[in-house]
């Protein structure tokens, strides 16, 4: 079957609506490729989104959760699915409308116990493996999170939000808030940073670690008094926590700043008793810098745990440590290995450390000698995500450009790759999605940067493309081999244009030198290997239309947006930013994670002023004409939505063609399917409108 294509923008293909999203599960592959479609915001919310899988006792079974969107409720559906490590089976655990999360194996491996808000609030149910109803098991008076079994299977440790000085009493955490929600008066008042945090306000609740025997009974608080979070805020889960294989001690990581909390990354590691029969005692006092994601070794007779070195920076590189269990001095595992571990995982036989971390455009799975410290590539290419030992195998998540996670094994050499389950491979063989390409060019300094090329989905080396340059976030982040839920390239590729995403000085996985290098410097190195490698890409490939270039991007991409469009403002016919910051002082007394601004910039405002003047693109608003479409979620606190505000006031104020997208629900990314959706219409209804 052939498809109308053509190289205009302006003419996009809607999804076949009969085919989303149900009876698309039900085609083949060749059928669904028969009939595929240009790939869009529709097939993106159609994929199933793996996540949190979890190996059972015996090696023969995972358990995963399976996010599905939901369009008529505007919302994700989480259930439970389990697949055979063979490949052979997958098929549904749970089935309910309630969001199931946070699978664990019991150790006997006969059932698994979970999250789920079917009962009206987030509790622990327990669900057999071999059939037979979900079982509730906790009916605590508030939302239970981060669940995790003790490898003896008599206990349960998960996460509460309580007030600190309410030490072990629940009631107390519940009678509080019932009094604040009965209270005629709204006001808060607050005595210290954060007020706020990511896309909440602070009202003076911490996330506290409990236990609670399998067999009920009531729950001790095992930071007892404890003014800190564990998990971390906003994004810390079960991977800042672990318990002893012989089931008596907890190790968490948490970070005790009191008023310094807004400008510390000093995370620490904290023992403490599963009875909580005394209190927490730190491990890494030495350390004033970020340690976490403790893992105990299958003997139980070592931990492992990721240490960084420099106090302040939040992308640093973490090391990994290992020490004697239960005392011992830690030791780097590795020195001399150049990359940033995401996670790390003991192999059975305690001689090797799997490590997933970002490396020259992927993010692959290595094998670390736990002794020498050598380091093998066992998954080179995609994403991986959530490795764990099944037998002789590794599972884990990998994604790719053309496709979002699917569960895969492999041999722990790297040998015999093979697919677990096949969710997606329908919904991916009924888009056509545009083909990927990296290649190097020499950047600023003539230092080697690596970019990615998404061709369109039409392709056709005799036509001329309009080109999307996408730049990322963080700024220490990347674009690199991942199927994203909010900056997918092929959503562009999909629209009839090539994405072009550059990997700029102060990304990841290049080596820490490179990641540090954007710092204080974010208006210069970047912006030089961005317009060398715009100018490589159009070089290379003749198929570019170098006159029909936008730039688009969010969070530091967005700054960047702002910053092209004083400094250099005649290359692109349009410009999309999301999130960005626009003035540098004012983004430094409004942010939250202090730390941050107070690392890139070289200390406080009032400490150097000038590193944040420096590069602060409200001070070439004179120079500002290329065409702006600005977006901001009201619940973005990292860049509040002030920042996109005054982007769009001084492009009105100067006569510049612009629009303003404004989310009230959202925070500093857009979540919500349908949001989803506009963001993705309005962000190519206004590149086709300048591109034309």
């Amino acid at each position: 079957m052939t498809h109308p294509t053509t190289s205009r923008p302006g003419r996009r293909f809607a999804p076949k609506l009969a085919l989303f999203p149900a009876l698309l599960c039900l085609l083949s592959p060749a059928a669904a490729a028969e009939d595929a479609r240009p790939f869009s915001v529709h097939d993106m919310l159609a994929m199933e989104r793996i996540g949190d899988p979890q190996v059972s006792p015996d090696g023969k079974w995972v358990v995963f959760v399976v996010r599905a969107t939901d369009l008529e409720a505007n919302r994700g559906r989480h259930n439970l699915w389990l697949a055979r490590t063979d490949g052979s089976e997958a098929r549904p655990l749970t089935s309910h409308p309630a969001a199931d999360s946070n699978p664990r194996w019991d150790p006997d491996g006969g059932s698994v116990w979970f999250l789920s808000g079917r009962s009206g609030s987030s509790q622990v149910w327990r669900i057999p493996v071999d059939g037979g109803e979900a079982i509730q098991m906790t009916r605590l008076p508030l939302d239970v999170g981060n669940l995790q079994v003790s490898p003896d299977g008599a206990a349960l440790v998960f996460s509460l939000e309580v007030f600190p000085d309410c030490r072990r009493d629940l009631p107390c955490t519940v009678a509080r808030l019932e009094e604040k929600g009965s209270r005629k008066s709204t006001g808060e008042i607050h005595e210290r940073l954060f007020i706020r945090h990511w896309d909440t306000w602070k009202d003076g609740r911490r996330s506290h670690l409990f236990s609670m025997p399998v067999s009920g009974g009531d729950p001790v608080n095992l930071m007892s008094g404890m003014d800190a979070d564990s998990p971390s805020k906003p994004f810390g889960g079960t991977e800042e926590f672990a318990v002893s294989l012989d089931g008596k001690t907890v190790v968490f990581a948490a970070r005790l700043a009191g008023r310094e909390e807004a400008w510390s990354t000093n995370f620490d590691l904290f023992r403490v008793p599963i009875d909580g029969s005394s209190a927490p005692e730190c491990l890494t006092e030495d350390n004033a810098a970020w340690d976490t994601q403790p893992v105990f070794s299958p003997d139980g007779s070592r931990l492992a745990y990721l240490a960084m070195s420099r106090p302040g920076f939040e992308a640093d590189r973490f090391r990994i440590m290992v020490r004697s269990w239960p005392e011992g001095e830690p030791r780097e595992v590795a020195p001399d290995w150049d990359r940033s571990p995401r996670s790390i995982l003991w192999s059975p036989d305690g001689r090797t450390l799997y490590a997933v971390a970002d490396n020259l455009g992927q993010t692959s799975l290595f094998a670390i000698d736990v002794e020498s410290g050598a380091a093998a590539t066992v998954v080179r290419d995609g994403t991986v995500s959530s490795p764990s030992v099944a037998g002789d195998r590794l599972i884990f998540g990998l994604d790719h450009l053309r496709s979002p996670v699917e569960l895969h094994s492999v041999r722990p050499d790297g040998s015999d790759l093979r697919p677990v389950t096949r969710l997606n491979e329908a919904r991916v063989a009924g888009a056509l999605m545009g083909e990927p390409e990296q290649f190097t060019f020499p950047g600023w300094n003539d230092a080697a940067v690596y970019v990615y090329v998404v061709k369109p989905v039409d392709f056709e080396p005799s036509r001329k493309y309009p080109v999307a340059f996408l730049i990322h976030g963080g700024p220490q982040g990347s674009f690199g081999n991942h199927f994203h839920y909010r900056w997918n390239p092929q959503a562009y590729a999909g629209a009839g244009y090539a994405a072009v995403m550059v990997d700029f000085h102060g990304s990841t996985g290049y080596g820490q030198a490179f990641t540090d290098s954007i710092s204080g410097d974010w208006g210069g190195k970047p912006l030089v290997d961005l317009q060398k490698g715009l100018a490589a890409a159009l070089e290379r490939y003749p198929w570019m239309d170098g006159d029909r270039v936008a730039a688009l991007g969010a969070s530091y991409g967005g700054y960047m947006i702002n910053w092209i469009a004083g400094v250099w403002p005649d290359q692109f016919r349009c410009l999309v930013n999301h999130d960005g910051v626009f003035d540098m002082r004012s983004m430094y007394f409004t942010s939250e994670e202090l730390w941050f601004p107070e690392w890139e910039q070289g200390g406080t405002y009032w400490d150097n002023p000038g590193g944040h003047e420096e590069h602060n693109p409200v001070l070439h608003v004179e120079n500002w004409r290329t065409p702006m479409l600005v977006i901001h979620g009201a619940l973005d606190f990292r860049v509040p939505p002030d920042q996109g505000i005054a982007a769009f006031t001084a492009l009105q104020r100067r006569g510049v063609p612009s629009r303003f997208l404004y989310f009230p629900d959202e925070n500093h990314w857009v979540l919500k399917p349908h949001n989803s959706v506009q963001w993705h219409d309005t962000v190519l209804g206004w590149l086709d409108r300048w591109m034309e």
